[in-house]
């Protein structure tokens, strides 16, 4: 049922013309509420119509004849606002975020409901990119009130503390800032609100933007916070003493400040064994190593030092290339190039397809640039195991780094061999030394050596072993075990 008088159009006189000049959207409709003195504006799009007609305008029927002020205290809403004298711009942005306007004719107050029309959202799934046989299967939505219910789930404190910022000059993207208040460094925190406040984009429509704009150093290829998908993963690292972040319509949260180390770390390694985790990421150090360094090393040796290959396998790579025309550098920008292609479109394409496009293609390219004397099989088993190796980084943001810092590895590797390969090294390594995360040090535990917090960087120890939290976040409460009791052997329950 419509309570408001639909036949009587507000334009019609000359306060519907000063109360739509005010209202700068051309698309807010300003209608009467009955035979009373009320007059409500609002987006169609944008509102909840039953609730609407049902809990305000049946409230405003039954008390019409109260102030503006004597309604809103009334109002049996928990989230309105009043305003005594709103201006253009605040009638608009209360109005576009699905709010109904609400005063009288003879009034320049203003009562603004929030009666928002609930969106179609995605629900709660199981993660995609961070995927764990063991541990929680949930991860975020576009929705950032589902988000922080998911989070504060997990830490049902009063610590924890969240505020909001809107962010962007025409999407106004609302974005959560989370940390606890009893642990986190003030620093740390401070440092993330301003960056964000510091922004002025005119939209903002994923977390990745907000990342790329607050980063310490934007030029480098490294990434310096960690976006994840798993609600867990964030509530863990706001325990540790961290900032995160949520957007309004991405499925990811960010935190930091991070080191290295903590790119290779997946965070199912806490849900198995102590051994099994440590092994996994030592493990992923080698593949990344490998990964970078493996088809620059055979460039630099088949084209400069063919004296360090061993006899037995000389003879197999001097027959591999018999009748290969290109130069090995050629060769291998080649294979990477087409692996790249291979991936990209795999990507790109409907999953089913994709995985079928990844699978043919590789093998019957890869095959057929053999068979046709364009490659060696050697140096295309190479750039397969190097592809392999760049899948094993948890953080996808890192394994593209990673595939990228190859290309001019392999093209120093043509100019000096095993010389040009070790300057490439020393400026990545000196890159790294530079750069911070959040004003912290990107090496940390390695430079500045932190020997405490190598019981959780390339190995991890077990639980009662990491008995503090990492300082280099320099947090305000550092234990997180305080006391920790060792059961003689002869003792029962």
């Amino acid at each position: 049922m419509r309570f408001f008088n639909t036949g009587k159009s507000i334009k019609s006189n000359p306060l519907a013309q000063e109360n739509e000049n005010k209202a700068l959207d051309q698309n807010i409709l300003w209608q009467e509420i009955g035979m009373s003195d009320w007059i409500s504006g609002f987006i169609e799009s944008l509102i909840d119509q039953e609730r609407f007609n049902k809990e305000v305008l049946c409230f405003i029927q039954k008390n019409q004849s109260l102030k503006c002020k004597e309604l809103y205290e009334q109002l049996p809403f928990s989230n309105k606002h009043y305003k005594k004298d709103p201006d253009k711009q605040t009638i608009n942005s209360m109005v576009l975020q699905g709010c109904v306007a609400l005063k009288k004719r003879s009034s320049k107050e203003m009562i603004f409901v929030h009666v928002e029309k609930a969106p179609n959202l995605r629900p709660i799934s199981v993660p995609e990119v961070e995927f764990s046989v063991i541990g929680p299967k949930e991860a975020f939505n576009e929705n950032l009130e589902t988000n922080l219910v998911l989070i504060q789930k997990r830490l049902p404190t009063s610590a924890l503390q969240i505020e909001f910022i809107e962010i962007g000059q025409r999407t106004k993207t609302k974005v959560a800032i989370l940390y606890l208040k009893d642990i986190a460094n003030e620093t740390n925190v401070k440092t993330l609100k301003e960056r964000l406040a510091g922004i002025d984009y005119d939209h903002i429509l994923d977390s990745s933007y907000l990342i790329q704009m607050i980063e310490d150093n934007k030029m480098s290829l490294f990434p310096q916070l960690i976006d994840s998908e798993r609600p867990d993963r964030i509530a863990a690292s706001l325990i540790e003493g961290k900032v995160a972040f949520l957007t309004q319509g991405s499925p990811h949260g960010v935190y930091g400040p991070v080191s290295i180390v903590e790119f290779f770390a997946a965070f199912d390694d806490y849900f198995v064994t102590w051994h099994i985790s440590s092994l996994f990421r030592i493990m992923r150090m080698f593949a990344v190593l490998f990964s970078i360094f493996a088809t620059p090393l055979y460039v630099s040796v088949i084209t400069y030092h063919p004296e360090l290959i061993p006899d037995d396998l000389l003879s197999t790579l001097t027959t591999s290339r018999t009748d290969i025309p290109f130069p090995p550098v050629l060769e291998a920008l080649f294979l990477e190039l087409t692996i790249e292609l291979l991936r990209e479109a795999g990507a790109r394409l409907p999953t089913k397809v994709g995985q079928t496009i990844g699978i043919v293609g590789g093998i019957v390219i890869g095959t057929a640039s053999v068979q046709a004397g364009l490659t060696s099989n050697v140096l295309l088993i190479i750039v397969a195991l190097s592809a392999l190796a760049s899948f094993t980084t948890p953080v996808y943001r890192m394994s593209n780094a990673i595939r990228i810092v190859r290309f001019p590895m392999i093209i120093l590797s043509q100019f000096w061999g095993l010389l040009s390969m070790t300057l490439g090294l020393m400026f990545i390594i000196t890159h790294l030394l530079g750069l911070t995360s959040l004003n912290r040090p990107y090496l940390a535990p390695i430079y500045p050596p932190r020997l405490s917090d190598w019981k959780d960087s390339f190995v991890r120890l077990p639980f009662y072993v990491q008995k503090n939290r990492p300082d280099q976040l320099k947090v305000q409460e550092k234990k997180k075990i305080s006391w920790w009791k060792k059961r003689d052997i002869d003792e029962f329950e």
